[in-house]
């Protein structure tokens, strides 16, 4: 393919992918934990420390991935004041976040022009250092998940039954919500502050919906959200269209149509004459059945 032949595009390609691979499984994780809302909460403070990076004329990349590391902390630690509503503190760190960034930005005009890449995404125009952090991320994140597949599992649907089973809940925890902050950090040159929570949500939620086992819901994410991540890509160079606006409107596309494709195979299950009466009523959310995988762990 042409497109393939520019050194800006083979980046982009590659960036993506390793980031639509990592952000697709923490995305299924994510919604099993009811913490759907966390990656746009991260997103937003990162841009605080973006904005502070561009302030103290420092590395804009590297500073708001050290403050999307240190919300997720902060999260972490007010979510156990909160523990019947653990959403209470996403929006109370988001608060924070979005308005130290917007203070930030009035005090400097200047930078006000430079945050279009970082609010809406720009991966045709990754450089050197934010690729060698996606992979140092990409790193980190398949080796916690391959480690702590199983323990991630039980703690993300019953934390309680996963202490009194003797996992350290609140370790896993916290290094859980460390690497969702720096796997958020890492996204943002691709999809932007803006739309990050789109390329961990919508995979997993098209894969949790269809999937009939766990690890069939976290192959599915990944498929989804490269299908996505690639054909965004394609069609932002075919069309000069805003990478990280397509990519998500890609994956929204996506979303739909496995949505609709699930709902129009239920309806002509229902219609065969011969089918047997177990494959016309099928389980309407894969989530009990995901859960009936916690005695084989």
């Amino acid at each position: 393919m042409e497109m393939l032949h520019y050194d800006f595009m083979q980046r982009a390609f590659f960036t993506g992918g390793l980031i639509a691979l990592l952000a697709s499984v923490l995305g299924v994780y994510l919604m099993l934990r009811r913490q759907a809302l966390m990656a746009d909460m991260l997103s937003h403070v990162s841009l605080a420390g973006v904005a502070a990076g561009a302030y103290l004329h420092l590395n804009p990349t590297l500073t708001g991935f050290a403050v999307a590391v240190l919300g997720a902390i902060v999260v972490e630690y007010v979510r156990r004041f909160y523990k019947t509503y653990s959403d209470i503190a996403v929006a109370i760190v988001m608060v924070g976040g979005l308005s130290t960034a917007v203070i930030l930005m009035s005090l400097n005009q200047g930078i006000n022009k430079s945050f279009s890449s970082y609010l809406f995404g720009s991966v045709v125009a990754v450089n050197r250092t934010e690729m060698m952090l996606m992979i140092l991320v990409a790193a980190v994140g398949g080796l916690f998940f391959t480690i702590f597949r199983r323990p991630l599992y039980q703690i993300a649907f019953d934390e309680d039954t996963a202490k009194a089973s003797g996992l350290p809940v609140r370790p896993i925890s916290l290094c859980f919500s460390i690497l969702t902050g720096m796997i958020v950090a890492a996204a943002m040159p691709i999809v932007g502050v803006l739309l990050v929570s789109s390329l961990m949500v919508l995979p997993a939620a098209l894969a949790i919906r269809i999937a009939s086992s766990f690890a069939a819901a976290l192959l599915l994410s990944m498929t989804f959200g490269l299908v996505g991540v690639f054909s965004g890509l394609t069609a932002s160079y075919e069309w000069s269209t805003p990478p990280g606006g397509t990519i998500a409107f890609v994956l929204l596309v996506l979303w739909a149509g496995g949505i609709g494709v699930r709902k129009a195979w239920r309806k002509l299950g229902k219609r065969r004459p011969h089918s047997r009466p177990e494959a016309q009523t099928p389980v309407s959310s894969p989530i009990p059945r995901l859960a009936e995988e916690r005695s084989e762990l």
